[in-house]
C-alpha cells in the first residue's frame, strides 16, 4: 500500500471534511453585531449541512437592511473553505409562536392568542410580563343573575411560561 503523504500527494482542500457548526459559534459571532444596536436575536438553529438560521427581532420591527447587514457580519466572519454553509437571515414573522421573554415585552398592550398546555385556547390583551410568566385580561359576555342580557365580564388570567403552549401576537387590520 502506498503512502500518499511521502510521496507528496496531499489531499486537496475541496475533498477535506467539512466542519459542523455550532450554534453557540454563531451566536458569538452574532452577538457583536447585536452590541451595536436595539436588535435581538430570537433563535438560531443549525442543520445538517450547515444550514444556519437565525431569527432576529427589534422592539419596533426589523427591517430587510438590518436582516441583511447580519447576514453579512456572519459571512464574513466564518471561513468557507473550512466550513462550508448555507445563510438565511430573517425576520420571525408575525404567525411564529413566541420563543423568547423579550417578544413578550414586545407586545405588551396588544391582542394575543395563547394555547396552554392543556390545549385550551385563550385570546386577550397581553397586561404584563415577567420571569415567570404573562398577565392575560380576556373579556367574555356571559348571563349574570338578575341581568336580561350578558354582561361583559373582565378576567385578569396569570399563566406561568410553563403552563404555555405557544403565544402568537392576534393580527388585526
Amino acid at each position: 500500500m502506498r503512502d500518499n503523504k511521502t510521496e507528496g500527494a496531499e489531499v486537496p482542500s475541496s475533498f477535506a471534511k467539512k466542519q459542523m457548526i455550532t450554534i453557540d459559534k454563531i451566536k458569538k459571532i452574532a452577538d457583536t453585531k447585536i452590541a451595536e444596536g436595539t436588535n435581538f436575536i430570537v433563535d438560531i438553529s443549525v442543520k445538517p449541512g450547515n444550514k444556519i438560521t437565525i431569527l432576529l427581532d427589534n422592539d419596533e420591527g426589523v427591517s430587510i437592511g438590518e436582516c441583511a447587514a447580519m447576514s453579512r457580519h456572519v459571512e464574513f466572519s466564518l471561513d468557507r473553505e473550512s466550513e462550508d454553509f448555507e445563510l438565511n437571515v430573517m425576520s420571525p414573522g408575525l404567525t411564529e409562536p413566541f420563543k423568547i421573554l423579550r417578544q413578550y415585552k414586545k407586545y405588551i398592550q396588544k391582542q394575543v392568542d395563547v394555547v396552554t398546555k392543556e390545549n385550551k385556547k385563550l385570546s386577550g390583551k397581553l397586561v404584563s410580563v415577567n420571569e415567570e410568566g404573562i398577565q392575560l385580561e380576556t373579556k367574555t359576555k356571559e348571563k349574570t343573575e338578575g341581568k336580561k342580557s350578558k354582561q361583559l365580564i373582565i378576567n385578569n388570567i396569570n399563566l406561568n411560561f410553563n403552563q404555555i403552549k405557544e403565544t402568537k401576537v392576534v393580527i388585526s387590520f
